[in-house]
């Protein structure tokens, strides 16, 4: 099977989670997108829900199909989220912001009573870190920030590469206006302690560790769908 079939089947196993009159935090990247399509599909048949979306690209797809949308400040409260990951392990911690989404993926997973992550089996890992972590920064005081992100993971024993992430020849702006910093820590043993040490450095708006947030995980391999459900 292809990459884009087995994120289809890990969004249409999420879809059957939504129930009529939800009010649904809809992720952003290519796998989400693939659940907006379905998505899509539900509404146009007559189901009844209001979407919140992470991003301006999600809010824009979701437009385009014709899927109903609110903001979280008029919808602060939601029932599921359903996002992908760039990483995630077998406690369903996960390591996401590929698409530049991270700040406001966590918010909105914050306002949801649920949270399902979708992917294929290839970003299921046994220890986070092959996937540079996101660090979403503010402008201001950039290289201040990039130092003290690398000694705060230093202290804790992680050393690699921290680089701006960008779109061209220019930094890449979240939908926040920030930048992002690309961290290749390599394995991560204790994601507490980073998730601990990154919050602390002034300048870090928000990382991509999302750590105890995610209450299932549809897991789409060439065998089928496997669902993973976190210890609570």
């Amino acid at each position: 099977m292809d990459a884009r079939a087995l994120k289809r089947d890990a969004a249409r196993a999420a879809l059957g989670h939504v129930e009529e009159g939800m009010k649904l935090g809809i992720g952003t990247g290519s796998t989400a997108e693939e659940f907006v399509r379905l998505l899509a599909e539900r509404v146009a048949a007559g189901l009844s829900i209001i979407g919140v979306p992470t991003s301006e690209r999600t809010a824009a797809l979701c437009a385009e199909l014709g899927v109903p949308l609110s903001t979280l400040e008029e919808t602060p409260e939601l029932d599921l989220t359903v996002d992908g990951a760039d990483e995630l392990d077998t406690a369903l911690n996960l390591v996401k912001g590929g698409g530049g989404a991270l700040l406001r993926e966590k918010i909105v997973a914050a306002a949801s009573a649920r949270m399902i992550v979708i992917a294929d089996r290839s970003k299921l890992v046994e220890t986070l870190g092959a996937y540079p972590l996101p660090i979403e920064v503010n402008p201001f005081g950039l290289r201040a920030t990039a130092l003290a992100v690398a000694k705060a993971a230093n202290r804790i024993g992680l050393t690699g590469e921290v680089t701006l992430r960008k779109a061209g020849d220019a930094p890449f702006v979240t939908d926040g206006g920030h930048f992002i910093l690309d961290a290749s820590f390599g394995r991560i043993p204790d994601t507490r302690a980073l998730s601990n040490a990154l919050h602390a450095v002034p300048g870090v708006v928000e990382h991509g560790l999302f750590l105890g947030m995610a209450d299932a995980a549809m897991i789409a391999g060439a065998d089928g769908v496997e669902v993973l459900l976190a210890a609570r």
